[in-house]
């Protein structure tokens, strides 16, 4: 589809937002959000016919892109013949979309909870593990993002939970690997890992192993920045959880659904949890949808006991309709396999590249359509390009860098000191090649920021 110019139009739907849209995760006087005329595929373009390179796919949802054709006359079909219903009764798309759910999750993940989104998602799977355990407590990794909900928002580990944090919610925190910027002092993935594995164990034995309901970690922490956990971390947790007989839930609502070149990431580290979130890739978020996947013995706690909990759209039609679509667009189409071959062979070893002729990139680090750069003022001491939680005119490099990318035509995702390399998982490798061209010569705008 070719953009075609409507500034007034643009003016107008600019307006109507400045007066009565209320903005989330910000200072309402402080924003100006670009008015978006259409979107097709990789690109979306606003009203004055400039077009973007989409590299945030969304919020990371988008992973077929936007307006793919198939999923969209699904949604048409399912309004024609059952907009809606409840959620108590068997419909033929909610059946359907958790079949297929239900075949590509790990282990015997085969129970699917429909939500609306990631946060309730989160908000359920916790609510599950508390009533399945009988405890209170909830362990969490900072360097996490569980959703904005009053629960899940306690269990994120970045600064979106400070205003709300009560600190009365059950949760507590605990380091992750992350080797670039250990807390343990490690010089070695292996070291990592193992000291990593110890202070949660060590976290556990001081909460009182016999009060912790569940251990909720992002497979892959996604708005944190990316951080592809090291070998045997993941495996670790599994039998620290099976030791304590805590219930171990994965937040795959970010990392889901060929984001990591596999349907969930958990198969690239051979884990099995107990209770699985997804949401945003399991239908492209055309239309608001999450859940949460339970495994066998979970279920089995609310077989003869009901089990407290459910939304008016669980489940809904339109929403199962398009995960549906979805879900076979992506089998038919090989997206998955698409997302892990340019991640491999495109995108790796470009960033690599990138990094080596840029002074400001201090990590590259990803997999599949999930990449981050870590942007430093200096490489020998990895000082991010911008303080923790910047803002203003301390944030001014990242604000430097993302306009220049905008400039050239490509939307970065940009969280803190970081850049995420995320497009939809079915981009082409031409479209790719556009957008790390742009990157490239955003980067050298934040290049001036650093020491060298």
């Amino acid at each position: 589809m070719t953009p075609q110019p409507s500034p007034e139009v643009g003016v107008a739907v600019k307006a109507a937002d400045r007066a009565h849209v209320f903005h989330s995760w910000s200072a309402q006087d402080l924003i100006d959000p670009l008015a978006v005329a259409g979107a097709e595929g990789s690109y979306f373009w606003d009203y004055d016919g400039r077009r973007y390179l989409d590299f945030t796919s969304g919020l990371v949802f988008t992973n077929i892109g936007y307006q793919h054709p198939k999923v969209v006359a699904a949604i048409q079909e399912q309004a024609a013949k059952m907009t809606t219903f409840a959620p108590a009764f068997a419909v033929e798309a909610r059946s359907e979309a958790a079949r297929l759910i239900a075949e590509r999750t790990p282990g015997d993940l085969d129970k699917i909870f429909f939500t609306n989104g990631g946060a309730d998602a989160v908000e359920h799977a916790v609510r599950m593990a508390r009533l399945h355990t009988g405890r209170p407590k909830v362990l969490s990794a900072y360097r996490s993002y569980h959703g904005g909900t009053q629960q899940a928002i306690n269990i994120t580990g970045d600064p979106r939970r400070w205003p709300s944090d009560g600190a009365a919610a059950g949760v507590v925190h605990f380091w992750a690997p992350f080797l670039y910027r250990s807390r343990f002092y490690a010089e070695t993935e292996e070291q990592e890992t193992a000291r990593a594995l110890e202070h949660l164990e060590t976290t556990i034995a001081f909460e009182g192993p016999g009060t912790v309901a569940a251990i909720v970690l992002e497979t892959v922490p996604g708005t944190a920045g990316i951080m592809v956990p090291p070998a045997g971390y993941l495996a670790g947790v599994r039998e620290i959880c099976d030791k304590y007989g805590i219930v171990f839930v994965l937040d795959e609502v970010m990392a889901g659904f060929g984001r990591t070149g596999e349907w969930f990431a958990a198969d690239l580290f051979g884990v099995v949890p107990d209770l699985m979130t997804f949401a945003k890739g399991v239908n492209s978020g055309y239309v608001p949808l999450g859940g949460v996947a339970i495994s066998e013995k979970i279920a089995e706690t609310f077989g003869k006991r009901p089990y407290p909990g459910g939304l008016t759209y669980s489940g809904h039609p339109l929403a199962c309709a398009a995960a549906v679509a979805t879900i076979n667009v992506m089998a038919e189409e090989g997206v998955v396999e698409n997302a892990k071959r340019l991640g491999a062979e495109v995108v790796g070893p470009a960033l690599a590249a990138l990094a080596e002729r840029h002074p400001c990139v201090g990590e590259v680090r990803g997999v599949g359509m999930f990449w981050a750069l870590d942007l430093v003022k200096d490489k020998e001491t990895r000082e991010p390009l911008v303080p923790y939680n910047a803002a203003g005119e301390a944030n001014a490099p990242m604000a430097a860098f993302g306009s220049a990318a905008k400039q050239q035509g490509l939307w970065p995702f940009v969280n803190m000191n970081r850049t995420h390399v995320v497009p939809p998982c079915n981009v082409s490798e031409a479209e790719l090649k556009e957008g790390l061209a742009a990157l490239d010569a955003a980067l050298s705008v934040a290049d001036e920021y650093t020491v060298g």
